[in-house]
């Protein structure tokens, strides 16, 4: 026996009072879970500068944006000045940018204009494998396989120094580099790469002349970022970097960078409350303006550049 238009009728409007309910209470739960994630982004702030300004009441402001020495540990004079710390961080990102620039635009150039689509689906999930691989793992490869390396060539070379992280951290953010760039070019019309071939260019001259410059504030965002993850890393430099700030962009000698010391003093190296125990809140609060300062760069750059097709 078929069901009545009454039926039906009740059966319809039964069905749209809960699909009702579904898209009234939907837009609630997700209202939460992004304001969550403010919140927590929030306590994070609040927490990095209430422990700084406990900071700056002990050490001045001032000796801690020009200072050229940095000795917490020097009991009866220490210095404060973080500059050391800055310059290690940036001579490592500095020489992973060197590696990972390169090899990551090459790779995302073949993979999305030379590569078929059989080779693309095998090299690719390979490549990433390099972003899954822990840094501290990195950290070790970088201390016991690739320092003894470079020692063939550079016999003076200490066994903690910039050179060896800094290429090791380049091959870690590879993966990102390569992955976002080529995402950005394939967004790039197949019917501009067709046009540039049938006025007699080469393909070679298709993925410089046409292909990089549409997708230029992808590409220039996938940098930014992969510079932002070298500023921040942790594991790979305090493993192989050694702990010596020294003010100078020399890489073949033991630096200290921002992540480092806090890995040193969170180790334990100083007491709660102590000067040097907020030290590393005021050195984590440089890092975080360092990297939020790469992210804006990263969006205007993305909004500047941006082609639209």
């Amino acid at each position: 026996m078929q069901p009545s238009i009454r039926d039906l009728i009740k059966k319809n409007k039964s069905k749209s009072s809960s699909v009702n309910i579904t898209e009234r209470v939907m837009p609630i739960i997700l209202l939460l879970m992004a304001s969550f994630s403010i919140l927590v982004t929030i306590a994070i702030v609040f927490t990095l500068l209430r422990e700084t300004i406990m900071f700056f009441t002990v050490v001045p402001i001032w000796d801690f944006l020009t200072g050229t020495e940095w000795f917490p540990f020097f009991g009866n004079d220490p210095s404060y000045g973080i500059w050391p710390l800055v310059s290690g961080t940036f001579t490592i990102a500095a020489i992973a940018m060197i590696v990972a620039v390169p090899l990551g635009l090459s790779s995302a150039i073949y993979l999305s204009e030379y590569a078929s689509e059989k080779k693309r689906k095998i090299i690719k999930p390979i490549l990433e494998v390099l972003a899954g691989v822990p840094t501290v793992v990195y950290g070790l490869f970088a201390l016991t396989f690739v320092t003894p390396l470079l020692q063939v060539f550079i016999p003076s070379l200490p066994i903690f120094n910039a050179l060896s992280p800094g290429i090791v951290v380049g091959i870690m953010i590879i993966p990102q580099v390569t992955s976002l760039s080529q995402e950005a070019m394939n967004a790039v019309p197949q019917a501009m790469r067709d046009g540039a071939l049938a006025l007699g260019a080469t393909r070679l001259e298709v993925a410089l002349k046409i292909v990089i410059p549409g997708s230029f504030s992808g590409i220039v965002s996938s940098l930014v970022l992969a510079l932002s993850r070298a500023i921040g890393e942790t594991m790979i430099v305090a493993t192989a970097a050694g702990s010596t700030p020294r003010l100078g962009f020399n890489p073949t000698e033991s630096i200290q960078t921002m992540t480092a010391y806090i890995v040193q003093v969170s180790m334990g190296d100083a007491t709660f409350g102590s000067t040097i125990y907020y030290s590393i809140y005021a050195v984590g609060m440089m890092l975080f303006l360092f990297t939020l300062l790469m992210n804006i760069i990263a969006s205007y750059f993305a909004r500047k550049y941006r082609e639209v097709y």
